[in-house]
Protein backbone atom coordinates (compact mmCIF):
# COMPACT_ATOMS: atom_id res chain seq x y z
CA UNK A 1 0.00 0.00 0.00
CA UNK A 2 2.82 2.46 0.69
CA UNK A 3 4.26 1.50 -2.23
CA UNK A 4 1.82 2.29 -4.25
CA UNK A 5 0.83 5.34 -2.75
CA UNK A 6 5.05 6.81 -3.12
CA UNK A 7 4.65 5.98 -6.84
CA UNK A 8 1.41 7.92 -6.89
CA UNK A 9 3.25 10.88 -5.15
CA UNK A 10 5.96 10.44 -7.62
CA UNK A 11 4.04 10.34 -10.69
CA UNK A 12 1.72 13.04 -9.80
CA UNK A 13 4.86 15.47 -9.14
CA UNK A 14 6.79 14.10 -12.58
CA UNK A 15 3.76 14.94 -14.05
CA UNK A 16 3.33 18.45 -12.55
CA UNK A 17 6.80 19.20 -13.85
CA UNK A 18 6.42 18.02 -17.05
CA UNK A 19 3.87 20.02 -17.25
CA UNK A 20 5.24 23.27 -15.81
CA UNK A 21 7.64 22.65 -18.75
CA UNK A 22 4.74 22.32 -20.88
CA UNK A 23 3.20 25.59 -19.69
CA UNK A 24 6.56 27.46 -19.50
CA UNK A 25 6.78 26.83 -23.80
CA UNK A 26 3.12 27.87 -23.89
CA UNK A 27 3.58 31.14 -21.96
CA UNK A 28 6.71 32.24 -23.90
CA UNK A 29 5.01 32.14 -26.97
CA UNK A 30 1.12 33.39 -25.66
CA UNK A 31 1.99 35.96 -22.77
CA UNK A 32 1.28 38.85 -24.07
CA UNK A 33 3.74 40.99 -22.18
CA UNK A 34 7.78 40.32 -21.86
CA UNK A 35 7.72 40.52 -18.11
CA UNK A 36 4.45 38.12 -18.14
CA UNK A 37 5.88 35.62 -20.22
CA UNK A 38 9.63 35.13 -17.81
CA UNK A 39 7.63 35.31 -14.72
CA UNK A 40 5.39 32.86 -15.70
CA UNK A 41 8.29 30.61 -17.36
CA UNK A 42 10.63 30.67 -14.59
CA UNK A 43 7.77 29.84 -11.59
CA UNK A 44 6.36 27.36 -14.07
CA UNK A 45 9.85 25.41 -14.75
CA UNK A 46 11.45 25.84 -10.79
CA UNK A 47 8.02 25.66 -8.89
CA UNK A 48 5.24 23.52 -10.70
CA UNK A 49 3.14 22.51 -7.49
CA UNK A 50 2.57 26.23 -6.87
CA UNK A 51 2.88 27.86 -10.30
CA UNK A 52 0.98 25.38 -13.13
CA UNK A 53 -2.58 25.59 -10.70
CA UNK A 54 -2.28 29.15 -10.43
CA UNK A 55 -1.17 29.34 -14.16
CA UNK A 56 -4.35 27.51 -15.09
CA UNK A 57 -6.39 30.36 -13.76
CA UNK A 58 -4.39 33.33 -14.18
CA UNK A 59 -2.02 32.89 -16.69
CA UNK A 60 -3.74 33.19 -19.98
CA UNK A 61 -4.46 36.77 -21.22
CA UNK A 62 -6.18 35.83 -24.50
CA UNK A 63 -10.29 34.59 -23.53
CA UNK A 64 -10.51 31.18 -26.34
CA UNK A 65 -12.98 29.70 -27.77
CA UNK A 66 -14.97 32.91 -29.20
CA UNK A 67 -13.84 32.57 -32.85
CA UNK A 68 -14.94 28.98 -32.62
CA UNK A 69 -18.46 29.87 -31.35
CA UNK A 70 -18.90 32.00 -34.20
CA UNK A 71 -17.30 30.09 -36.88
CA UNK A 72 -20.24 27.39 -37.33
CA UNK A 73 -22.18 30.30 -38.92
CA UNK A 74 -19.73 32.03 -39.97
CA UNK A 75 -22.30 32.95 -43.23
CA UNK A 76 -24.63 33.92 -41.83
CA UNK A 77 -22.73 36.44 -39.45
CA UNK A 78 -21.07 38.05 -42.62
CA UNK A 79 -24.23 38.56 -44.49
CA UNK A 80 -25.57 40.41 -40.92
CA UNK A 81 -22.72 42.30 -41.15
CA UNK A 82 -22.80 43.13 -44.28
CA UNK A 83 -26.25 44.19 -43.86
CA UNK A 84 -25.19 46.57 -40.47
CA UNK A 85 -22.33 48.36 -42.66
CA UNK A 86 -24.68 49.03 -45.54
CA UNK A 87 -27.54 50.45 -43.36
CA UNK A 88 -24.69 52.51 -41.28
CA UNK A 89 -22.95 53.86 -44.52
CA UNK A 90 -25.05 57.09 -44.89
CA UNK A 91 -24.61 57.71 -41.18
CA UNK A 92 -20.77 56.99 -41.51
CA UNK A 93 -17.70 59.97 -41.16
CA UNK A 94 -14.40 59.50 -43.36
CA UNK A 95 -11.46 59.81 -41.42
CA UNK A 96 -10.77 62.70 -42.67
CA UNK A 97 -12.93 64.29 -40.96
CA UNK A 98 -12.22 62.58 -37.85
CA UNK A 99 -9.57 62.94 -35.01
CA UNK A 100 -6.33 61.78 -35.78
CA UNK A 101 -6.53 58.74 -34.20
CA UNK A 102 -10.30 58.07 -35.95
CA UNK A 103 -8.62 55.77 -38.39
CA UNK A 104 -6.90 53.77 -36.35
CA UNK A 105 -10.20 53.13 -34.19
CA UNK A 106 -12.35 52.18 -36.53
CA UNK A 107 -9.64 49.43 -37.50
CA UNK A 108 -9.61 48.20 -33.98
CA UNK A 109 -13.05 48.57 -33.39
CA UNK A 110 -14.65 47.51 -36.33
CA UNK A 111 -17.02 50.23 -35.63
CA UNK A 112 -17.04 53.88 -37.60
CA UNK A 113 -17.74 57.09 -36.72
CA UNK A 114 -21.09 58.21 -37.19
CA UNK A 115 -23.22 61.19 -37.42
CA UNK A 116 -26.91 61.75 -36.54
CA UNK A 117 -26.66 60.98 -32.37
CA UNK A 118 -28.12 62.41 -29.69
CA UNK A 119 -26.28 62.04 -26.33
CA UNK A 120 -27.84 62.79 -22.69
CA UNK A 121 -25.37 62.21 -19.60
CA UNK A 122 -27.17 60.60 -16.67
CA UNK A 123 -24.51 62.10 -13.48
CA UNK A 124 -25.00 58.87 -10.79
CA UNK A 125 -27.84 56.44 -9.86
CA UNK A 126 -31.15 57.88 -9.67
CA UNK A 127 -30.35 60.01 -12.95
CA UNK A 128 -29.65 56.86 -14.48
CA UNK A 129 -32.28 54.39 -13.62
CA UNK A 130 -34.64 57.02 -14.11
CA UNK A 131 -33.44 56.97 -17.47
CA UNK A 132 -33.63 53.36 -18.35
CA UNK A 133 -36.73 52.59 -16.08
CA UNK A 134 -38.72 55.06 -18.78
CA UNK A 135 -37.01 53.42 -21.58
CA UNK A 136 -37.85 49.61 -20.20
CA UNK A 137 -41.30 50.87 -19.84
CA UNK A 138 -41.75 52.29 -23.36
CA UNK A 139 -40.11 49.36 -25.32
CA UNK A 140 -42.97 47.88 -27.94
CA UNK A 141 -40.39 45.19 -29.41
CA UNK A 142 -37.70 44.02 -27.39
CA UNK A 143 -35.16 44.82 -24.76
CA UNK A 144 -31.68 44.03 -24.50
CA UNK A 145 -30.69 43.96 -20.81
CA UNK A 146 -26.76 43.62 -20.40
CA UNK A 147 -25.24 44.25 -16.80
CA UNK A 148 -21.93 42.50 -15.16
CA UNK A 149 -23.99 42.67 -11.10
CA UNK A 150 -27.46 42.39 -10.57
CA UNK A 151 -28.45 42.91 -6.96
CA UNK A 152 -31.18 41.11 -5.94
CA UNK A 153 -32.34 43.67 -3.75
CA UNK A 154 -34.59 47.39 -3.86
CA UNK A 155 -32.72 48.20 -7.06
CA UNK A 156 -33.18 44.94 -8.54
CA UNK A 157 -36.53 43.93 -7.31
CA UNK A 158 -37.64 47.47 -9.27
CA UNK A 159 -35.65 46.50 -12.28
CA UNK A 160 -36.90 42.98 -12.18
CA UNK A 161 -40.94 44.41 -11.89
CA UNK A 162 -40.22 46.61 -14.89
CA UNK A 163 -38.99 43.89 -16.95
CA UNK A 164 -41.71 40.85 -16.27
CA UNK A 165 -44.75 44.07 -16.70
CA UNK A 166 -42.91 44.91 -20.57
CA UNK A 167 -42.51 40.85 -20.70
CA UNK A 168 -46.11 39.90 -19.87
CA UNK A 169 -46.88 43.01 -22.33
CA UNK A 170 -45.76 41.58 -25.24
CA UNK A 171 -42.37 42.73 -25.26
CA UNK A 172 -39.26 40.36 -26.17
CA UNK A 173 -36.89 40.94 -23.38
CA UNK A 174 -33.36 39.55 -23.24
CA UNK A 175 -31.02 39.65 -19.97
CA UNK A 176 -27.59 38.67 -19.66
CA UNK A 177 -25.33 38.63 -16.40
CA UNK A 178 -21.84 38.09 -15.39
CA UNK A 179 -21.55 34.21 -13.81
CA UNK A 180 -19.24 35.52 -11.03
CA UNK A 181 -20.31 39.55 -11.03
CA UNK A 182 -23.61 38.33 -10.22
CA UNK A 183 -22.95 35.09 -8.06
CA UNK A 184 -24.64 36.17 -5.36
CA UNK A 185 -27.87 36.42 -7.23
CA UNK A 186 -30.41 33.74 -6.78
CA UNK A 187 -32.14 31.52 -8.43
CA UNK A 188 -35.64 32.40 -7.81
CA UNK A 189 -34.98 36.16 -8.77
CA UNK A 190 -34.02 34.14 -12.48
CA UNK A 191 -36.48 31.99 -12.23
CA UNK A 192 -39.54 34.63 -11.89
CA UNK A 193 -38.27 36.31 -14.86
CA UNK A 194 -38.57 33.23 -16.64
CA UNK A 195 -41.67 32.31 -15.64
CA UNK A 196 -43.16 35.84 -17.24
CA UNK A 197 -41.36 34.71 -20.60
CA UNK A 198 -37.99 36.90 -20.27
CA UNK A 199 -34.69 34.72 -21.72
CA UNK A 200 -32.29 35.01 -19.19
CA UNK A 201 -28.49 33.96 -19.01
CA UNK A 202 -25.20 34.06 -17.65
CA UNK A 203 -21.92 35.23 -19.19
CA UNK A 204 -20.25 31.95 -18.55
CA UNK A 205 -16.42 32.60 -19.16
CA UNK A 206 -15.64 28.72 -18.26
CA UNK A 207 -17.93 27.85 -21.11
CA UNK A 208 -16.98 24.82 -23.52
CA UNK A 209 -14.30 22.29 -23.63
CA UNK A 210 -11.04 24.47 -24.00
CA UNK A 211 -12.15 27.31 -21.29
CA UNK A 212 -12.77 25.72 -17.76
CA UNK A 213 -10.16 27.07 -16.28
CA UNK A 214 -10.94 30.62 -17.99
CA UNK A 215 -11.79 31.72 -14.14
CA UNK A 216 -9.69 35.34 -14.61
CA UNK A 217 -12.01 36.76 -17.30
CA UNK A 218 -14.87 38.82 -16.62
CA UNK A 219 -17.87 40.47 -18.61
CA UNK A 220 -18.14 43.62 -16.91
CA UNK A 221 -20.13 45.94 -20.04
CA UNK A 222 -23.03 47.98 -18.79
CA UNK A 223 -25.40 48.02 -21.52
CA UNK A 224 -29.35 48.41 -22.19
CA UNK A 225 -30.90 48.77 -25.75
CA UNK A 226 -34.72 49.25 -26.15
CA UNK A 227 -35.90 48.46 -29.57
CA UNK A 228 -33.07 49.41 -31.16
CA UNK A 229 -33.78 53.16 -30.77
CA UNK A 230 -32.78 54.22 -27.48
CA UNK A 231 -29.23 52.79 -25.06
CA UNK A 232 -27.65 53.52 -21.87
CA UNK A 233 -23.88 52.37 -21.23
CA UNK A 234 -21.93 53.37 -18.09
CA UNK A 235 -20.35 52.73 -15.06
CA UNK A 236 -23.24 51.90 -13.06
CA UNK A 237 -24.90 47.88 -12.04
CA UNK A 238 -28.02 47.11 -10.87
CA UNK A 239 -27.62 47.33 -6.56
CA UNK A 240 -28.97 49.46 -4.26
CA UNK A 241 -25.42 50.81 -3.76
CA UNK A 242 -25.53 52.60 -7.16
CA UNK A 243 -28.22 54.65 -5.70
CA UNK A 244 -25.96 55.78 -2.62
CA UNK A 245 -27.75 53.63 -0.21
CA UNK A 246 -25.05 51.56 1.29
CA UNK A 247 -23.48 53.19 4.31
CA UNK A 248 -20.21 52.51 3.80
CA UNK A 249 -19.50 54.12 0.13
CA UNK A 250 -22.48 56.41 0.16
CA UNK A 251 -22.86 58.80 -1.94
CA UNK A 252 -22.01 56.51 -4.86
CA UNK A 253 -20.47 58.57 -7.14
CA UNK A 254 -21.01 57.33 -11.40
CA UNK A 255 -21.68 58.30 -15.05
CA UNK A 256 -23.69 56.56 -17.52
CA UNK A 257 -25.12 58.46 -20.55
CA UNK A 258 -28.06 57.44 -22.84
CA UNK A 259 -27.46 57.42 -26.21
CA UNK A 260 -29.88 57.74 -29.79
CA UNK A 261 -29.34 57.37 -33.62
CA UNK A 262 -27.08 55.14 -35.21
CA UNK A 263 -24.82 54.87 -32.85
CA UNK A 264 -27.40 52.75 -31.05
CA UNK A 265 -27.26 49.82 -33.26
CA UNK A 266 -23.14 49.25 -32.54
CA UNK A 267 -23.90 48.90 -28.42
CA UNK A 268 -26.65 46.31 -29.75
CA UNK A 269 -23.95 44.68 -31.95
CA UNK A 270 -21.71 44.60 -28.91
CA UNK A 271 -25.26 42.98 -26.41
CA UNK A 272 -25.57 40.40 -28.87
CA UNK A 273 -22.03 39.18 -30.01
CA UNK A 274 -22.12 38.49 -25.60
CA UNK A 275 -25.50 36.78 -25.97
CA UNK A 276 -24.94 34.43 -28.97
CA UNK A 277 -21.55 33.44 -26.76
CA UNK A 278 -24.07 32.75 -23.96
CA UNK A 279 -26.52 30.98 -25.59
CA UNK A 280 -25.68 30.43 -29.56
CA UNK A 281 -28.85 32.44 -29.77
CA UNK A 282 -29.34 35.59 -32.10
CA UNK A 283 -32.44 37.55 -31.53
CA UNK A 284 -33.96 39.17 -34.36
CA UNK A 285 -33.61 42.82 -33.70
CA UNK A 286 -33.84 46.03 -35.34
CA UNK A 287 -30.85 46.92 -37.49
CA UNK A 288 -32.27 50.15 -39.13
CA UNK A 289 -30.84 53.31 -37.77
CA UNK A 290 -32.55 55.66 -36.15
CA UNK A 291 -30.92 59.26 -36.21
CA UNK A 292 -31.72 61.82 -33.87
CA UNK A 293 -33.87 64.43 -36.02
CA UNK A 294 -32.75 67.61 -33.55
CA UNK A 295 -29.29 66.59 -32.95
CA UNK A 296 -26.46 66.05 -34.70
CA UNK A 297 -23.42 64.78 -32.73
CA UNK A 298 -20.69 62.71 -33.56
CA UNK A 299 -20.47 59.10 -31.52
CA UNK A 300 -18.86 55.42 -31.88
CA UNK A 301 -19.27 52.62 -29.60
CA UNK A 302 -15.79 50.76 -29.00
CA UNK A 303 -15.29 47.61 -27.49
CA UNK A 304 -13.10 45.85 -25.87
CA UNK A 305 -12.28 42.03 -25.41
CA UNK A 306 -9.59 39.58 -24.54
CA UNK A 307 -9.98 37.64 -27.47
CA UNK A 308 -8.05 39.07 -30.54
CA UNK A 309 -4.37 39.70 -31.84
CA UNK A 310 -4.76 43.15 -30.22
CA UNK A 311 -4.84 44.90 -26.19
CA UNK A 312 -7.97 47.32 -27.97
CA UNK A 313 -8.27 48.76 -24.59
CA UNK A 314 -4.58 49.75 -24.03
CA UNK A 315 -4.25 50.85 -27.40
CA UNK A 316 -7.57 53.10 -27.34
CA UNK A 317 -6.29 54.76 -24.58
CA UNK A 318 -2.89 55.54 -25.87
CA UNK A 319 -3.88 56.58 -29.42
CA UNK A 320 -6.54 58.87 -27.40
CA UNK A 321 -4.18 60.38 -24.91
CA UNK A 322 -1.52 60.74 -27.30
CA UNK A 323 -4.14 62.59 -29.81
CA UNK A 324 -4.76 65.40 -27.32
CA UNK A 325 -3.51 69.08 -27.59
CA UNK A 326 -4.80 71.16 -24.40
CA UNK A 327 -6.00 68.84 -22.01
CA UNK A 328 -6.57 65.01 -20.60
CA UNK A 329 -9.46 65.03 -17.88
CA UNK A 330 -9.76 61.45 -16.52
CA UNK A 331 -11.69 59.40 -13.59
CA UNK A 332 -12.03 56.05 -12.80
CA UNK A 333 -12.16 54.40 -9.52
CA UNK A 334 -8.40 52.35 -9.92
CA UNK A 335 -5.44 53.75 -11.59
CA UNK A 336 -3.46 51.14 -12.23
CA UNK A 337 -2.24 52.10 -15.95
CA UNK A 338 0.37 49.38 -18.30
CA UNK A 339 3.64 50.67 -19.38
CA UNK A 340 2.13 52.07 -22.78
CA UNK A 341 -0.46 53.83 -20.92
CA UNK A 342 2.05 55.74 -18.90
CA UNK A 343 4.63 56.82 -21.41
CA UNK A 344 1.47 58.34 -22.80
CA UNK A 345 0.86 60.42 -20.16
CA UNK A 346 4.24 61.03 -19.51
CA UNK A 347 4.54 62.36 -23.22
CA UNK A 348 1.29 64.40 -22.59
CA UNK A 349 2.55 66.11 -19.82
CA UNK A 350 5.85 66.76 -21.20
CA UNK A 351 4.02 68.55 -24.53
CA UNK A 352 2.50 70.94 -22.09
CA UNK A 353 -1.09 68.94 -21.85
CA UNK A 354 -3.21 69.88 -18.19
CA UNK A 355 -3.73 66.28 -17.24
CA UNK A 356 -5.91 66.02 -14.12
CA UNK A 357 -6.44 62.25 -12.62
CA UNK A 358 -9.51 61.08 -9.70
CA UNK A 359 -9.42 58.63 -8.03
CA UNK A 360 -11.40 57.13 -5.52
CA UNK A 361 -10.63 58.57 -1.94
CA UNK A 362 -12.90 55.74 -0.52
CA UNK A 363 -11.45 52.11 -1.51
CA UNK A 364 -13.40 48.83 -1.79
CA UNK A 365 -9.87 47.28 -3.05
CA UNK A 366 -6.97 47.91 -0.67
CA UNK A 367 -4.54 46.38 -2.97
CA UNK A 368 -5.80 48.47 -6.08
CA UNK A 369 -6.02 51.55 -4.10
CA UNK A 370 -2.18 51.15 -2.99
CA UNK A 371 -0.76 50.13 -6.16
CA UNK A 372 -2.34 53.46 -7.49
CA UNK A 373 0.42 55.25 -5.13
CA UNK A 374 3.09 53.85 -7.24
CA UNK A 375 1.88 55.14 -10.18
CA UNK A 376 1.41 58.17 -8.84
CA UNK A 377 4.81 58.42 -7.86
CA UNK A 378 6.35 57.15 -11.23
CA UNK A 379 4.65 60.68 -12.83
CA UNK A 380 5.64 62.97 -9.86
CA UNK A 381 7.63 66.16 -11.73
CA UNK A 382 5.54 66.39 -14.52
CA UNK A 383 2.33 68.79 -12.81
CA UNK A 384 0.27 66.03 -13.70
CA UNK A 385 -2.46 66.50 -11.04
CA UNK A 386 -4.37 63.45 -9.19
CA UNK A 387 -7.04 64.23 -7.19
CA UNK A 388 -9.30 61.79 -4.25
CA UNK A 389 -13.12 62.01 -4.65
CA UNK A 390 -14.00 62.45 -0.76
CA UNK A 391 -17.64 62.33 -0.13
CA UNK A 392 -17.93 58.50 -0.82
CA UNK A 393 -16.90 55.38 -3.59
CA UNK A 394 -16.31 57.18 -7.09
CA UNK A 395 -16.97 54.20 -9.53
CA UNK A 396 -17.67 56.21 -12.91
CA UNK A 397 -14.89 55.90 -16.02
CA UNK A 398 -15.07 58.78 -17.73
CA UNK A 399 -12.53 60.92 -19.52
CA UNK A 400 -12.19 64.38 -21.10
CA UNK A 401 -9.97 64.99 -24.30
CA UNK A 402 -9.64 69.02 -25.19
CA UNK A 403 -12.64 70.67 -25.61
CA UNK A 404 -14.80 67.81 -27.88
CA UNK A 405 -14.15 64.45 -27.47
CA UNK A 406 -15.69 62.46 -24.60
CA UNK A 407 -15.97 58.59 -23.50
CA UNK A 408 -18.35 57.13 -21.12
CA UNK A 409 -18.27 53.47 -20.47
CA UNK A 410 -17.44 50.24 -18.25
CA UNK A 411 -13.60 50.08 -18.16
CA UNK A 412 -11.37 51.32 -15.21
CA UNK A 413 -7.68 52.23 -16.05
CA UNK A 414 -6.22 48.96 -14.56
CA UNK A 415 -4.68 45.58 -16.18
CA UNK A 416 -8.07 43.63 -15.47
CA UNK A 417 -10.07 46.15 -17.68
CA UNK A 418 -6.88 46.70 -20.26
CA UNK A 419 -6.55 42.99 -20.40
CA UNK A 420 -8.81 40.58 -19.12
CA UNK A 421 -12.54 42.26 -19.26
CA UNK A 422 -14.71 42.12 -21.63
CA UNK A 423 -15.64 46.05 -21.83
CA UNK A 424 -17.02 48.76 -23.60
CA UNK A 425 -17.14 52.54 -23.81
CA UNK A 426 -18.84 55.63 -25.93
CA UNK A 427 -17.32 58.15 -27.79
CA UNK A 428 -19.03 61.39 -28.16
CA UNK A 429 -17.43 64.35 -30.31
CA UNK A 430 -19.33 67.16 -29.71
CA UNK A 431 -18.45 70.48 -27.61
CA UNK A 432 -21.54 70.86 -26.09
CA UNK A 433 -21.73 67.53 -24.71
CA UNK A 434 -17.81 68.24 -23.91
CA UNK A 435 -19.24 71.48 -21.85
CA UNK A 436 -21.21 69.23 -19.77
CA UNK A 437 -18.63 66.62 -19.00
CA UNK A 438 -16.18 69.93 -17.80
CA UNK A 439 -18.96 70.79 -15.95
CA UNK A 440 -19.30 67.64 -14.10
CA UNK A 441 -15.27 67.11 -13.70
CA UNK A 442 -15.42 70.83 -12.51
CA UNK A 443 -18.00 69.78 -9.25
CA UNK A 444 -15.47 66.42 -8.17
CA UNK A 445 -12.47 68.30 -8.38
CA UNK A 446 -14.36 70.74 -5.73
CA UNK A 447 -15.34 67.61 -4.04
CA UNK A 448 -11.92 66.08 -4.12
CA UNK A 449 -8.29 66.27 -1.75
CA UNK A 450 -5.50 67.10 -3.87
CA UNK A 451 -2.80 64.12 -3.86
CA UNK A 452 1.14 64.98 -3.98
CA UNK A 453 3.28 62.48 -5.43
CA UNK A 454 6.53 64.24 -4.30
CA UNK A 455 5.26 63.90 -0.85
CA UNK A 456 4.97 59.95 -1.09
CA UNK A 457 8.97 59.30 0.17
CA UNK A 458 8.52 60.75 2.81
CA UNK A 459 5.75 58.45 4.53
CA UNK A 460 5.90 55.69 6.74
CA UNK A 461 8.36 52.80 5.59
CA UNK A 462 5.41 50.48 6.46
CA UNK A 463 3.05 52.28 3.83
CA UNK A 464 5.59 52.40 1.33
CA UNK A 465 6.25 48.82 1.53
CA UNK A 466 2.89 48.34 1.48
CA UNK A 467 2.50 50.14 -2.08
CA UNK A 468 5.67 48.04 -3.80
CA UNK A 469 3.66 45.11 -2.30
CA UNK A 470 0.47 45.94 -4.29
CA UNK A 471 2.17 47.06 -7.59
CA UNK A 472 3.36 43.72 -7.49
CA UNK A 473 0.46 42.53 -7.72
CA UNK A 474 -0.89 45.01 -10.67
CA UNK A 475 -0.85 42.78 -13.34
CA UNK A 476 -4.01 40.37 -11.76
CA UNK A 477 -5.51 43.63 -10.15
Amino acid sequence: MRTGRRLLISLTVAALYISGILFAIEAALKVRTEQGAIAWAVSLVTMPLVAVPAYLVLGRSKFEGVSDAFESRRDEFERLLGHIEKNLKPWEIPPSEGPSWHAAMVRLSNMPLTRGNHADLLINGNATFDSILRGVASAEEYILFQFYMIHDDGLGQRVKAALIDRARAGVRVYVLYDEIGSSGLPSRYVNDMRSAGIEVSSFKPTQGSRNQFQLNFRNHRKMVVVDGETAWVGGHNVGDEYLGLDPEFSPWRDTHVRLQGPVVIQLQMAILGDWYWATRQLPEVNWTPRPSEEHDKKAMIFPFAPTGQFETASLFFVAALNGAKERIWLSAPYFVPDAAVMKALQLAALRGVDVRIITTGKPDSLPVYMAAFHYMEELAGLDIRFYAYQPGFLHEKVMLIDDNVSTVGTPNFDNRSFRLNFEVTSVILDREFAREMEDMFERDFEHSKSLFPESFATRSLWWRGAVKLARLAAPVL
